[in-house]
């Protein structure tokens, strides 16, 4: 099989995969312990890493498919939806903080699909990628949740860290970004559109 050609290319096959991982993904987080999230984060960091990869082996082999344009960002959003959504029930994020990040997404989504119908592209702001960067970082935190000592287990303050507070320091710098870049999208819209 060639991974470099055809519909079934090394990239798409990765964003299928992370599509793939949100089953196992749910899985974990039904149950609320340090093994449970720790896996739970594994899988995620392993998403995070295959949706920045599938991207640069895109462009560099050039085999930007229209399959691989549908299925990156539907992946991206379903894996941030199922793990912000299942973390609800653990108390581990705010619900009116995820129902926001929901709203935006799907407002995005159905500006994007208005736009292109009418021929219209808006340029994506480097905003979107900050805030994709922040929010993967605060999932992980917020997956691992408990406190670590990183230093081979020793129980030495220095070595210590909370990642539910790291979790949620980034979670609402993202949610801060969510906002800003949804309302930023929304002005470009309804300014590209008032043009026509």
């Amino acid at each position: 099989m060639n991974f470099r050609s055809g519909l079934l290319n090394l990239p798409n096959l990765l964003t299928l995969g992370r599509i793939a991982a949100i089953p196992l993904l749910v899985f974990f987080l039904f149950f609320d312990g340090p093994r449970a999230s720790f896996w739970a984060a594994i899988i995620f960091s392993v998403a995070a890493i295959t949706d920045w990869l599938d991207g640069w082996l895109a462009r560099k082999w050039e085999v930007v498919t229209v399959l691989g344009k549908f299925l990156d960002p539907l992946a991206d959003k379903l894996i941030v939806m199922a793990a912000l959504i299942m973390l609800i029930p653990h108390d581990r994020v705010p619900a009116w903080a995820v129902f926001l990040i929901l709203a935006r997404e799907m407002i995005v989504t159905g500006l994007r699909s208005i736009a292109s119908s009418e021929g219209v592209v808006i340029a994506a702001s480097d905003l979107g990628k900050y805030k994709t960067i922040f929010q993967m970082v605060a999932i992980i935190g917020l997956l691992l949740h408990y406190d670590y000592y990183w230093l081979f287990g020793l129980r030495w303050e220095l070595f210590h860290a909370d990642m539910h507070h790291f979790g949620i320091f980034f979670f609402y710098i993202a949610l801060m970004l969510t906002v800003w870049s949804g309302a930023d999208y929304l002005f470009k819209f309804f300014k590209v559109i008032a043009r026509k």
